[in-house]
């Protein structure tokens, strides 16, 4: 008897902070779920994927995966994840069970981008990784990461597939500036992450350990294996790391799963048709998004879906050599009429400026002109290098046409330093 009572007092005491410890895993799984569910849609407002899935079929469950899930025992979950080829510890435990539930629920509408995509990425990404001798399931860390959005941004600035920061990404040589932000390159910040994990794997010699540090910086985990005691293992570090990395791991390992055993949980998807055949050619002078448009008859809105790296709708080929990607079916058209965009792009980009004669006297301004300057509700923009009609529009809440017809332009060609009425 009082060993019954013993027993009972002692679940007493411990069933509330077990409570706890799984209201904070769902906690930490929702987390990850919103941050999926924010770059995965804004993934799928993208250009290419709003044109090419408008009337493709979604995939479809034959069962309730969320209960059926449920149901399964770990055991059956664990023998799954063992069962991968896999160098790094797929561990399974309620932290990991709790984010593999997430993803079916969140993953359910969604997978059919994930998988198509994942069949338009996966190769480039196992080439890079291959590259730096890293595990090729890493590759499934640009799910956790972007929902595979090259143009995800996160609240703190990363950027890209692979959510590089700013400095990190300078590091491994990703050039970022007002023109260019190669985070968003697919190839070369695929290059750099693989680079970057390799690096900290020869630091922390643990898989997990390096994965966690690609979420939260190396100082930090540092840090965590210090306040543990000099632990060297995730798990044991986990409660002394940031709230988001102790969900990276268990999220990056529910994703390996759900790409891996999606059938298992009845779902089929109606996969989505991208029939994009791109090719990429290097650019060594400049070339305006505009002036390729314009003579190949490509949609600006594609251009910029399939080179999100561009932040100025140009390609600053007189710097260096630049890659352009596009339709493979467009690549003639772009031989063709290569000389004719990139002598516009020269125009449209530089155009000299006007200039005052040095012994020119301004008008003086009176108060009556001053006042009728407050009162003129018109307003202005001096054309920057590398700015187009369309950033301009989108800068002042605007569209081409307006400007243009503000402006009498019989055309796109606009000069650097000239003024536009914008309002």
């Amino acid at each position: 008897m009082k060993r019954f009572i013993y027993t009972l007092i002692v679940l007493l005491l411990v069933a509330p902070a077990a409570t706890a410890q799984i209201h904070h895993v769902n906690q930490e799984a929702l987390d990850m779920a919103d941050q999926f569910v924010t770059n995965y849609d804004s993934l799928l407002n993208s250009y290419v994927l709003t044109k090419y899935t408008s009337t493709t079929r979604r995939h479809h469950a034959n069962i309730n995966t969320d209960y059926a899930f449920d149901q399964i025992p770990d055991s059956v979950i664990a023998h799954r994840l063992a069962s991968l080829h896999t160098v790094i510890p797929m561990t399974f435990n309620q932290e990991v069970r709790s984010h593999i539930r997430m993803y079916l629920n969140r993953m359910r509408n969604r997978l059919d981008v994930m998988l198509t995509l994942s069949e338009y990425y996966n190769s480039l990404f196992e080439e890079s990784l291959a590259r730096y001798d890293v595990p090729e399931e890493l590759k499934y860390l640009t799910i956790v990461e972007s929902a595979m959005n090259p143009k995800a941004t996160s609240r703190v600035g990363a950027a890209g597939l692979w959510q590089f920061m700013y400095t990190t990404g300078k590091n491994y040589g990703l050039e970022v500036n007002s023109v260019i932000d190669e985070r968003r390159d697919a190839y070369k910040s695929s290059d750099a992450a693989a680079h970057y994990l390799h690096d900290l794997h020869n630091v922390f010699g643990d898989w997990h350990l390096a994965i966690a540090a690609y979420n939260c910086g190396p100082g930090n985990v540092n840090k965590a294996i210090a306040r543990s005691g000099g632990k060297q293992n995730f798990w044991q570090i986990y409660p002394y790391l940031p709230r988001e990395t102790r969900g990276y791991v268990p999220a990056f390992i529910a994703a390996t799963y759900i790409m891996n055993f999606y059938p298992e949980h009845g779902l089929h998807p109606k996969r989505v048709t991208l029939p994009l055949r791109t090719d990429t050619v290097m650019v060594e002078r400049n070339m305006t998004f505009a002036n390729i448009s314009k003579y190949i008859g490509i949609d600006i809105e594609e251009i910029r879906a399939l080179n999100p790296q561009y932040r100025a709708d140009y390609i600053p080929g007189q710097n260096g050599s630049y890659p352009l990607c596009l339709p493979t079916s467009k690549m003639n058209d772009l031989i063709q009429h290569a000389e004719e965009i990139f002598r516009d792009s020269e125009d449209s980009l530089s155009a000299s400026p006007v200039v005052v004669a040095p012994d020119q006297e301004r008008p003086a301004v009176t108060k009556k002109s001053a006042s009728n300057r407050r009162n003129n509700n018109s307003s202005y923009h001096k054309v920057r290098r590398g700015e187009t009609l369309s950033s301009i529009a989108a800068k002042h809440g605007t569209t081409v046409s307006k400007l243009k017809k503000l402006n009498h332009l019989r055309s796109d060609r606009i000069r650097y330093g000239q003024r536009l009425k914008v309002r």
